[in-house]
């Protein structure tokens, strides 16, 4: 028998509302205003491990070993009854024969305009599983998460022991020629571990680019200017916030140009500034590094492009960006702009 009754019906409305509790997958009651259960559909049986013989007479409280005596709920039940109130998705523990079980309730009042007085319509939904699930879900983020950091970390330590390995090989070898190249490898590998050591001191996605920037520079700066009161590093960025891949392209564009002022823009000595600034203009952004260093040199002293030219022209490149050098009178100003896509004419 898929319904259990304590009472039968007396009328075709009601006895149409048994009928769906009976064709109903989900557990289902119908109540009477003192939450005496009147109909209980097999499902409910079968979940709640309650028997047939069980069902007449009894109160909701009374059923299995107790586990439904919740005074929250039996007040929200009485104040559906009388229209008072209403229970829609609503959550609670069931600590039941088969364990803590997690249930989502909705109750209806059935109103028939006859003299059968109040009955409502409970239905239960178990998502122990489901929140089990996503709980198991959240765990494998938050675990996939540490992960990631922790191989950022490896990766940066690896990369600066590669670094002071080249460095050992730039005291051994011989050539000035050789001894250059080790450097500029030394210096693209210093570049990554930067932004390396960057990204993996930061939460994963979106990244805040005015503290990343900052940090980086702090980083840079640390390891290649001897004397802070002889040159100076200022970083300047407005609220923007960019994805971790868009972060790691721009944080590599600013080593490799730092680097290369840093190398270059002031020799013997040279006091100077170097300017990091990054604004973002609707869908498209700026990036500039400015130096207020020696300049550009003119015809045959004009350095040939290098590594690092190529390396910010390829960054750029990914990001839809186009480079701008120009003079900065004194020193050189390089702006890696990305415009935002133009819009399409008016019909």
């Amino acid at each position: 028998m898929p319904t259990t009754l304590l009472a039968p019906p007396s009328d075709v409305s009601l006895n149409l509302a048994l009928s769906l509790i009976s064709a109903s997958v989900a557990p289902v009651l119908m109540l009477d205003g003192d939450l005496c259960v009147l109909a209980a559909s097999r499902s409910f049986l079968e979940s709640f491990n309650v028997g047939p013989e069980d069902i007449p007479g009894a109160r909701l409280v009374d059923l299995g070993t107790g586990e439904w005596k919740v005074p929250q709920l039996w007040s929200l039940l009485k104040a559906t009854a009388y229209s008072q109130a209403s229970i829609q998705a609503y959550e609670m523990d069931l600590k039941s024969s088969r364990g803590l079980r997690r249930l989502v309730l909705n109750a209806q009042r059935l109103d028939y305009g006859d003299g059968h007085g109040v009955r409502l319509l409970l239905s239960i939904q178990d998502v122990t599983d489901a929140r089990a699930s996503e709980r198991q879900k959240d765990d494998l983020i938050r675990d996939k998460a540490i992960l990631v950091q922790e191989v950022q970390h490896r990766t940066a330590n690896s990369l600066q022991i590669i670094a002071s390995v080249l460095m050992q090989g730039v005291r051994k070898v011989g050539s000035d020629e050789s001894r250059d190249h080790l450097r500029d490898a030394h210096q693209r590998i210093m570049s990554v571990a930067a932004v390396q050591r960057q990204l993996a001191s930061s939460d994963l996605g979106d990244v805040e680019l005015r503290g990343y920037f900052t940090d980086l520079c702090r980083s840079i700066g640390d390891s290649m200017i001897r004397d802070h009161n002889q040159l100076s590093l200022k970083v300047t960025v407005d609220d923007s916030i960019a994805s971790s891949g868009k972060s790691v392209s721009l944080g590599l564009i600013v080593t490799e140009l730092v680097i290369n002022a840093l190398k270059h823009a002031f020799p013997n000595d040279r006091d100077g500034e170097i300017d990091v600034d990054y604004r973002s203009h609707g869908e498209g952004w700026t990036l500039t590094v400015c130096d207020d260093g020696v300049g550009m040199p003119d015809g045959s002293q004009a350095a040939k492009p290098g590594l690092g030219t190529g390396i910010v022209q390829a960054l750029a490149n990914q990001l839809g960006a186009t480079i701008d050098i120009a003079d900065a009178k004194p020193g050189v100003r390089v702006s890696i702009v990305c415009r935002p896509p133009a819009s399409d004419p008016p019909a």
